[in-house]
C-alpha cells in the first residue's frame, strides 16, 4: 500500500520529534495519571518498594480481536499483575478492582493507582492491573521497533482491541482461580478513565462497574468547546494570582520583541538559560506552554505546583522584566539548574510515542485556543494541518468522528440516561480536562463526582495525611458508590439462586 510508511523506528521517532518542536498544532496537552516530579515535589513510591505484594503474569493475546483473516490469530504476551495480599478468596464472593493501563508501562501505575491498595482491605479485594498494548513489555510482533515500524503493523493499536484485550485477561483471571461470581470494577484515569468507561459500556457482563477519574470523555467531536482546556489553565492562573496571570499575557509579546531585534534568538537564550541556542521561538513557547499546561493540570495538594511557578512569577526582585520575570517562575519550579532542556516536555518517549499515533488515529482531540480567549498567544485547533502533520508521520489520516461513532458522541449523556449504568465520572474542576468531563448526574446510578479545588487524577492517587477535607469526602463518596453496587449485585445473586431452586 503506497501511502504506508516503511521507515525504521528510530526514523519514525525522528519524524515525531521534528513535528513536536516545529508545530505547535500538533501539540496537544499531555493526558496520563502519572505527574512529573521536580524539584519541589516530593517523590512518590517506587515499583521496587511495593514488589513483594504484586505478582507478574503474561496472557497469550490475540492481536486482532475483530477480523478473522489468518494474520489475525497472531498472538503476543501481555502483561498483568495481581496483587492477592487482601483477597478474601473465590468462596467470599469478594470484588477484583483492576486498573486498566493506559498510555504507558504499567510500572508507573502500581504505584500511581493508590485507589486500588488503599480500599483492598475494606473490600477484601483481588488487585489487577492490565497493562495497555503496545506499552511497557506488553508489544505485539516481537520487538517495540517491528510494532512501531509503519502504519501497518500499528493499525492494532486502537482503544477498542485495547478494552477487548481486558475483558480477555479479566475472564481468563476469574476461571483460572475460580472468581466468576466475583464482581469486577474497573478503574481507570485520564485515558484510562474513558477506557473504563467504554469497558462498562461495551462488556457490562465482565465489569458490574467503573470508576472513571478525570476522564475527558466529550473532548471529541465538536461535542466540546475547544477552548475550554486553555481556558481553564487561564483562570487557575487568574485565581492562583492576578499579577502572575497577567505577566503571563503579557509575556508572548515580549518574546516577539525581544526575538525581532538583532541578535534576539542568543538574548532569549541567554534570559532562559537554555541547554542549545534556541533556533526559532516557537521552541521557547511551545515549552512554556507546556509548563503552564502542566502545572495547572496537576495542581496537587499539599506542594501546588501552580502556586510555585506563580510565586517565582511575583517574587522577582523590583525592576525586573517581564521575562525575567518568567524565568524566575521556572527556576522556583523546576530548581537551579545550570541550562533548561526546551524539548524537556516533548522528547520521543515510549508515551509521547504511543500516544501521538493514537491521537494521529482515533484519540483526535480538538483542542485550541483564539485571539484574547486566554492568556495564549492564538493557536486554534486546524484539522487540516493536523492531518497533514499525521500523514507526513504515519502515512494515514485520523479518523475525527471514529470515537463518537463507536462509543457515542453529542447525545453521549442521553444515551448513557437510557443504557449506561454504574459508572462514577468523578473530576476536579480545576483540571483543565474537565472541561471535557462529565460534570452531572446522568441517572441515579451513572453518576458524577466533582471537587471545585480538584487536579486530573487525584482522587485515585495514594491517600495522604495531608489531603484535604475535600478530598477525603470525595473518596468516601466513590468507595460508599462502590459498596451499592457490591451490595445490589449480591442481592441479585441471591435472588436468582432462589428462583433457579423455585
Amino acid at each position: 500500500m503506497d501511502t504506508l510508511i516503511s521507515h525504521s523506528f528510530p526514523l519514525l521517532i525522528f519524524l515525531i520529534f521534528s513535528i513536536c518542536v516545529s508545530a505547535t498544532q500538533f501539540n496537544i496537552p499531555r493526558l496520563g495519571a502519572h505527574r512529573k516530579r521536580f524539584q519541589n515535589e516530593p517523590k512518590a513510591m517506587s515499583p521496587s518498594d511495593q514488589s513483594q505484594d504484586f505478582k507478574t503474569f503474561f496472557y497469550t493475546q490475540t492481536l486482532d480481536h475483530f477480523n478473522y483473516r489468518p494474520d489475525s490469530y497472531a498472538t503476543f504476551q501481555q502483561r498483568y499483575v495481581i496483587n492477592f495480599k487482601h483477597w478474601g478468596g473465590s468462596n467470599s464472593s469478594a470484588p477484583i478492582f483492576v486498573y486498566l493501563g493506559a498510555e504507558g508501562s504499567l510500572d508507573e501505575d502500581l504505584d500511581v493507582a493508590g485507589f486500588l491498595p488503599d480500599n483492598a482491605p475494606r473490600f477484601k479485594a483481588l488487585l489487577v492491573y492490565i497493562e495497555h498494548r503496545y506499552y511497557g513489555k506488553s508489544v505485539p510482533f516481537g520487538s517495540r521497533e517491528e510494532a512501531m515500524k509503519n502504519a501497518s503493523t500499528l493499525g492494532y493499536f486502537n482503544s477498542a482491541q485495547a478494552i477487548a484485550d481486558y475483558a480477555g485477561v479479566l475472564l481468563h483471571i476469574k476461571k483460572k482461580y475460580s472468581a466468576e461470581r466475583s464482581p469486577s470494577i474497573v478503574v481507570g484515569g485520564s485515558y484510562g478513565g474513558m477506557l473504563a468507561a467504554w469497558f462498562r459500556l461495551k462488556y457490562p457482563h465482565i465489569a458490574l462497574g467503573a470508576l472513571a477519574s478525570s476522564a475527558p470523555i466529550l473532548y471529541f467531536h465538536d461535542t466540546a468547546p475547544q477552548v475550554g482546556y486553555y481556558t481553564i489553565v487561564t483562570k487557575d492562573f487568574k485565581e492562583t494570582s492576578e499579577s502572575c496571570y497577567e505577566t503571563v499575557r503579557k509575556s508572548w509579546d515580549e518574546i516577539r520583541k525581544v526575538a525581532s531585534r538583532p541578535n534576539g534568538l542568543s538574548m532569549l537564550s541567554k534570559t532562559f538559560r537554555t541547554c542549545k541556542p534556541l533556533k526559532e521561538t516557537s521552541e521557547l513557547k511551545d515549552f512554556l506552554d507546556s509548563l503552564y499546561t502542566d502545572v495547572a493540570q496537576y495542581d496537587d495538594p499539599p506542594t501546588y505546583p501552580l502556586s510555585i511557578v506563580c510565586g517565582g512569577i511575583d517574587g522577582a526582585p523590583t525592576g525586573i522584566d517581564v521575562l525575567g520575570k518568567i524565568f524566575k517562575g521556572v527556576v522556583a519550579y523546576k530548581g537551579n539548574r545550570s541550562c533548561y532542556d526546551m524539548d524537556e516536555y516533548i522528547r520521543p518517549t515510549e508515551t509521547n510515542v504511543g500516544w501521538r499515533w493514537q491521537t494521529c488515529s482515533e484519540m483526535v482531540m480538538p483542542i485550541g485556543h483564539g485571539h484574547k480567549d486566554t492568556m495564549f498567544p492564538p493557536a486554534p485547533f486546524d484539522l487540516n494541518r493536523f492531518t497533514k502533520d499525521c500523514e507526513g508521520t504515519f502515512g494515514v489520516k485520523p479518523k475525527p468522528h471514529w470515537v463518537t461513532t463507536y462509543y457515542g458522541g453529542r447525545d453521549l449523556k442521553l444515551i448513557l440516561h437510557r443504557f449506561g449504568s454504574n459508572i462514577i465520572f468523578s473530576n476536579g474542576l480545576r483540571d483543565p480536562y474537565s472541561t471535557g468531563g462529565v460534570l452531572g448526574n446522568i441517572s441515579d446510578s451513572v453518576v458524577a463526582i466533582s471537587t471545585v479545588n480538584g487536579s486530573h487524577c487525584l482522587d485515585i492517587l495514594p491517600e495522604s495525611k495531608s489531603d484535604p477535607q475535600w478530598l477525603v469526602m470525595q473518596r468516601k463518596s466513590e468507595i460508599k458508590i462502590i459498596e451499592e453496587w457490591i451490595a445490589k449485585y449480591e442481592n441479585d445473586l441471591l435472588e436468582f439462586k432462589e428462583e433457579t431452586h423455585a
